[in-house]
């Protein structure tokens, strides 16, 4: 009998500990969810997030009305935050991150009284932040064109700027950059300017191949037209291209174009992103989050973010 007193109470205390066990994981699992959320929360400087209604991003925080902020970029995490910002007529790139579960006041990382630094672009490793400068090689003085520089991350600190090259750059004006995630670069020229083009601008893209970037290759007629084609995000997969344009069909100075790529590798015409995105005014520099949810732009002087279904819809 003492036995069976001592063999009850030991599958009591089994069935007690394994109840103890399994209530420290489910709390354990609880507290992980919670942490995750907490830090989903604090992504994208703790904003609210769109719907397919754009909407001003962080007003008074990073969109000022006292400033002209475009430019944007996150980096894959969405803990670090980049974009550009004219001052008096001269531009420069402010930053800011989240440490410690706080996002830091923006400071400017990139700023000259010669010449201004713009549209930033992280590479796909994330460890060169490129950008568009008027800086002269010498880096003492300002030139009429624009080239596309980069710095890189080197012990935690910046380098000084490098420029990306006779493939990439030309004596007329290069804008803003994009990579597909094997390190194709995109961006725009108005190298092609002639008489009968004025100052247009084409998109181009360059291959990654062995640490050095290719001859360019300017796009197709889907994308380019006689009109201004430029300001260039493209998808990582290539799956689609976002770029601002000035056309007679448009609504505004500027509008958002979209085009998507065919199974055959060909891209489809492009069409107008329509009056949810353009306005009589200049939307420009498209950028989408690596997360694929939210889409970025300028527009009015001002940094909008919106739901990527937007571009489902125009995908359909």
């Amino acid at each position: 009998m003492f036995l069976v007193h001592i063999h009850i109470a030991f599958i009591i205390n089994q069935k007690q500990n394994t109840m103890y066990i399994r209530t420290k994981c489910l709390l354990f699992i609880l507290l992980i969810s919670f942490v995750g959320y907490a830090q989903n929360d604090l992504k994208y400087l703790k904003q609210k997030p769109p719907s397919i209604t754009p909407e001003v991003f962080a007003p008074d925080l990073i969109s000022k009305k006292t400033e002209y902020e475009f430019g944007s970029v996150f980096n894959k995490a969405a803990t670090a935050f980049y974009y550009g910002v004219d001052v008096g007529g001269n531009t420069e790139i402010r930053y800011t991150e989240l440490v410690k579960n706080k996002w830091t006041k923006p400071k400017t990382i990139l700023s000259n009284k010669k010449f201004g630094f713009n549209d930033p672009f992280l590479s796909p490793d994330e460890k060169r932040l490129y950008f568009i400068s008027q800086r002269s090689l010498d880096g003492k003085s300002a030139k009429n064109d624009h080239d596309i520089w980069y710095v890189e991350k080197i012990g935690g600190k910046w380098s000084e700027p490098i420029n990306a090259g006779s493939n990439i750059n030309t004596k007329n004006d290069e804008y803003y950059i994009s990579f597909t995630e094997n390190g194709t670069m995109y961006f725009s020229s108005n190298k092609r300017n002639s008489a009968n083009r004025g100052q247009s601008f084409d998109i181009y893209s360059s291959k990654y191949i062995d640490g050095k970037f290719q001859k360019a290759v300017v796009l197709s007629e889907a994308i380019n037209t006689k009109y201004y084609e430029a300001d260039v995000f493209i998808d990582p997969k290539e799956k689609y291209i976002i770029f601002c344009a000035n056309r007679p069909e448009g609504l505004g100075r500027g509008d958002l174009y979209i085009s998507f790529k065919n199974a055959d590798g060909t891209w489809t015409k492009s069409k107008n992103m329509g009056d949810k995105i353009n306005t009589k005014g200049h939307e420009l520099c498209p950028f989408v989050s690596a997360d694929g949810k939210y889409f970025f732009y300028t527009s009015n002087q001002d940094i909008y973010w919106v739901s990527t279904e937007i571009i489902e819809e125009l995908r359909k």
